[in-house]
């Protein structure tokens, strides 16, 4: 009879046990996987901060070949002014957020590629080492941007899935795990450009 007593309370608490245990593991799964996205971002932003930080060099550079271009340097100095005060919170990437981020720096990759373009009417400019130097730079930046881009879209696509998979979704909605937004192509780039000599 104590047996059947004991047995009576021992299942429900072993099925709240196991049920405690996996609501632990779940929500430390997932702050895990939140912190892994916030993490990518963090190394997306320091490769635009490593293209930020190129700029003044390589306006500088080109301002003592190409002075009568002061308006494409201009435009430079401007679009990475508007890119670094676009801040996003690792924390809030909402879709808006993400896309005003990205037309910022969409911005400034604009920007030097008219100022790339312009340096290709002054061959000393070509020439200068100083100028190679930081366009190497420059386009390994842009290389690493893309890197961290897809790292980063990567992680939070493996986030987004964990947290919308049953029944793990019953757990991010309790504790407020909301999906993350994802960098997207710029509308129009699955158009070829046309190029006119």
């Amino acid at each position: 009879m104590n047996i059947k007593k004991n047995l009576g309370w021992i299942i429900p608490v072993a099925i709240i046990v196991v049920i405690v245990l996996w609501a632990i593991g779940g929500y430390n799964g997932m702050v895990k996987m939140d912190e892994q996205v916030q993490n990518k971002w963090a190394n997306v932003e320091t490769q635009y901060q490593r293209r930020a930080d190129l700029i003044p060099n390589l306006v500088s550079t080109v301002k003592g070949y190409a002075k009568h271009e002061q308006q494409t340097l201009e435009d430079v100095v401007k679009a990475r002014s508007e890119a670094t005060q676009v801040k996003v919170d690792a924390e809030n990437l909402t879709p808006e957020k993400l896309a005003a981020f990205q037309k910022a720096q969409s911005g400034v990759s604009s920007a030097l590629g008219r100022l790339l373009a312009v340096a290709e009417n002054y061959p000393d400019l070509k020439a200068n080492q100083n100028f190679l130097e930081l366009q190497s730079q420059l386009e390994g930046t842009e290389n690493r941007i893309t890197v961290a881009r897809k790292d980063f879209n990567d992680t939070a696509k493996s986030y987004n899935q964990a947290i919308r998979q049953f029944p793990k979704n019953i757990l991010a909605g309790i504790f407020g795990f909301e999906k993350k937004s994802y960098f997207e192509a710029e509308a129009g780039s699955e158009k070829a450009p046309k190029v006119e000599f």
